[in-house]
């Protein structure tokens, strides 16, 4: 019966500390939280903006730019996955991955190949451990991302379309990513990047700001110095969207991890108790039954 008791006080420290650690990566994760979240919400107006911009200059022009022209056959295609470094953040990085995994299904549906691109150590491990290949893998800060990664990002998948078919180039970029709605609705999205999709949230109808913009130089030339730009903030959008979201879903998680293990304690120690009490019982059972002998 010791033995038992003993059982129950290694497994109520054991849970004690994993609750502090729990309760610790919690706290860490609410205080960085409201910095992603800033990140993201400082990033909308250089966003918008370039978005106007190359909405002006793609629809005011009758232009034939190889970004913003559709192919005519779709051979192969780019998909860049966004997932987390570390894990602990629920299903984070699993819900990710099984979007990306059904985007990559549906493109070899329609006949395309798909070259994946990945970012994040969890999406790098799954890879590995199913023994599938990757063009290429950035790892480090997915929860604090920072502009230069996105650049660089950027100019792979850049030059990755503009190379051809023959020589392992793509004719169009997906790109997978996690999408910060509130705390507690963190969405899996798709987005194309290229051909050209101008998609802007919460702006005035680009329409109505064509009048405002004049080109010079050509819009040919803007064109060329600006999409390259508007690719980097679309990338970098996502990267502090997903960074937002794995943060939250961090939070999350590990409050709902410190919850349950404040319940084991509970019944660890509750069980403990009535190993103790059946204990004492048993004794004073022994010495009653001792005494009576006796006394016969």
């Amino acid at each position: 019966m010791g033995a038992q008791i003993r059982v129950y006080r290694q497994k109520i420290a054991s849970t004690t500390s994993m609750r502090k650690m729990f309760k610790a990566m919690e706290l860490i994760a609410t205080s960085r939280i409201g910095k992603a979240r800033a990140r993201v919400a400082a990033s909308l107006p250089y966003a918008n903006a370039i978005t106007r911009a190359v909405s002006a200059v793609s629809s005011s022009s009758e232009i034939d730019h190889p970004l913003t022209t559709e192919p005519a056959q779709v051979r192969r295609a780019a998909v860049l996955v966004l997932t987390a470094d570390r894990g602990q953040a629920g299903a984070y990085s699993a819900s990710i991955l099984k979007r990306a995994e059904s985007l990559a299904e549906l493109l070899r549906e329609e006949g395309k190949e798909v070259a994946t691109y990945l970012v994040g150590r969890k999406g790098q491990a799954y890879f590995d451990f199913r023994n599938r290949d990757y063009a290429r893998v950035w790892t480090g800060g997915t929860d604090s991302p920072d502009f230069a990664t996105a650049q660089e990002i950027s100019k792979v998948l850049l030059e990755a379309f503009a190379e051809r078919y023959e020589d392992g180039g793509v004719d169009e970029i997906h790109v997978v990513y996690t999408q910060f709605k509130s705390m507690v609705v963190q969405e899996p999205t798709v987005v194309r990047l290229l051909p050209l999709e101008v998609v802007e949230e919460n702006a005035a109808d680009a329409k109505d700001l064509l009048p405002l913009y004049e080109f010079e130089p050509e819009p040919e030339q803007v064109l060329d110095a600006l999409l390259p730009r508007y690719i980097e903030s679309r990338i970098f959008a996502a990267m502090l969207q997903s960074a937002a979201s794995e943060l939250a879903s961090r939070q999350r998680a590990m409050k709902n991890a410190g919850d349950n293990a404040t319940d084991l304690i509970k019944k660890y120690t509750r069980l403990r108790n009535t190993a103790r009490q059946a204990e004492i019982t048993q004794e004073l059972t022994e010495i009653i039954a001792g005494a009576d002998a006796l006394n016969a």
